[in-house]
């Protein structure tokens, strides 16, 4: 395939300035993802009233309900979002979803994020930082992130789950303890999320639905769907971080990797790979969509 000199510098681009580079602990997101609390593809479907801080976005697709009036490719301010504009399938939206493909890729390398232990069908307790592989997720209890657990390492956590991640009503709960600012805390789901649960933390990457059953709070983290549509009933999402946590203010997307880091020749060469295959993905779904 044939590629001219500009969009072969896109993927280059991406890759060196979001990837992992030479052992520096630096964002997984990206920067213009990082401004989203919520971003879908398809659609953002909101019941209102709900509280987000940062930006609300949607691209390729052009519908955001529950908030004031939205135009395509225009940004705009809604009184249910605080620190963050509305983004109907503006550059910064198209953006950020280029971001969101290259973070899935990143996130799912088994030699940066080389896996900590497997999951079983239930989830609580209490996790040190690290990566886990599960099939689908299941959040039945308490869960509390503690980064003491993992000595001087970095406090990441990365759960990987090839199909859904669900969490119970009313008796599931994410809270996170001893971290230090540099912490990233990131879900990967391969099918659809389902936040039943009160409370939540971190980074939601999911290939399609995201939805809440109403009145969930995401004090720190996002909601971010790469294929489809995230749904809110009166939710709380914050990219940055509610309350005395004290850490963590860039909503939990710090650090690269629990595992030792390779040379910087070979992370360069990967993290070019990624960054190319997140925008022949991206370009992929925007042909797709205008097919359709």
């Amino acid at each position: 395939m044939k590629m001219n000199a500009m969009k072969f510098a896109i993927p280059l681009f991406v890759a060196l300035a979001y990837g992992p580079a030479q052992g520096l602990a630096q964002s997984i997101l990206g920067p213009q993802l990082a401004t989203f609390a919520v971003l879908g593809e398809t659609s953002v479907t909101n019941v209102p009233t709900s509280t987000i801080v940062g930006n609300v976005g949607v691209s390729a697709g052009v519908s955001i309900t529950g908030f004031g009036t939205t135009i395509p490719l225009t940004a705009t301010s809604d009184p249910q979002v605080t620190g963050g504009l509305i983004h109907t399938t503006t550059g910064l939206a198209a953006q950020a979803q280029v971001q969101l493909d290259a973070a899935i890729l990143t996130l799912n390398n088994t030699s940066l994020f080389p896996s900590s232990a497997s999951l079983g069908g239930n989830i609580n307790g209490t996790y040190g930082p690290g990566v886990y592989d599960g099939g689908a997720g299941l959040l039945t209890g308490a869960l509390i992130l503690d980064g003491s657990l993992n000595g001087s390492a970095p406090d990441v956590w990365v759960f990987r789950f090839t199909s859904t991640l669900t969490t119970e009503e009313s008796l599931s709960s994410v809270s996170v303890t001893n971290v230090g600012a540099d912490a990233g805390i990131y879900w990967v789901v391969g099918t659809d999320a389902t936040l039943n649960g009160p409370t939540f933390a971190g980074n939601v990457l999911a290939q399609t639905t995201i939805r809440s059953n109403g009145a969930l709070t995401l004090g720190c983290g996002r909601l971010l769907s790469a294929t489809a549509d995230v749904t809110l009933i009166g939710d709380t999402i914050s990219a940055g971080c509610f309350g005395t946590l004290g850490s963590g203010s860039g909503g939990f997307d710090q650090g690269n990797s629990t595992a030792p880091i390779p040379e910087p020749e070979i992370y360069a060469m990967m993290a070019v790979g990624l960054g190319l295959l997140g925008w022949v993905g991206r370009r992929k779904k925007l042909k797709d969509a205008a097919a359709a």
